[in-house]
């Protein structure tokens, strides 16, 4: 049974899944409605964009090559792989994700952050408070077996327009993850690696 994260919370992939080599890390959201003159009604298609940012043991990203996502579909080493870019959020279930081969991850990689912006945030005068049932998960895919989910509240969100939601990262030999939910306010991508570098 998959494990619902809380804020913070820590697990140790080797525990939870014994013999992990190949995830899948997907999230989904769906917008929320808005009521108008004429009842409800959906706003504007929401384009929540995934990423991963490889960050070498001292936290930083080496490269502009180290980001993972719609652009850079393919890590270097082959380990990371995103499947795509979705623009709406329409659909049940995953509506980004990426593939992570764990053995594959070069020894100069300690970190992988998943990170999402929603592009265009700005111009359309969209936040991740007008977005409902935002999740991301693990998969063992070994076995198709969800080994963690992290719920985001949309409320605690209002006015953040970029969102770290989790981390798998290397600690004594084993590979670990942590929800950590950290809304930003960041007017997409590249705004948002600026720290790493």
């Amino acid at each position: 049974m998959a494990i619902n994260l809380t804020k913070g919370q820590r697990i140790s992939l080797k525990k939870e899944a014994p013999g992990l080599t190949k995830i899948m890390c997907g999230l989904g959201w769906d917008v929320a409605e808005s009521k108008g003159i004429l009842g409800l009604f959906k706003r504007d298609e929401f384009d929540l964009d995934a990423s991963v940012l490889c960050l070498n043991e001292k936290g930083k990203l080496k490269t502009k090559s180290e980001v993972i996502y719609f652009s850079n579909l393919n890590h270097r080493s082959g380990a990371i792989l995103h499947l795509g870019d979705n623009l709406t959020g329409a659909g049940e279930g995953d509506d980004e994700r990426i593939i992570v081969d764990l053995p594959k991850i070069p020894d100069d990689i300690a970190r992988l952050v998943f990170v999402v912006n929603i592009y265009n945030c700005k111009q359309r005068k969209q936040s991740f408070g007008m977005v409902k049932n935002a999740f991301v998960r693990l998969v063992d895919l070994a076995n198709n077996k969800e080994i963690a989910r992290y719920t985001l509240l949309g409320q605690e969100y209002d006015g953040k327009t970029g969102m770290i939601l989790a981390e798998v990262y290397r600690e004594d030999g084993e590979w670990k993850m942590e929800a950590v939910g950290k809304g930003i306010v960041v007017d997409g991508l590249q705004a948002m690696t600026n720290e790493y570098y």
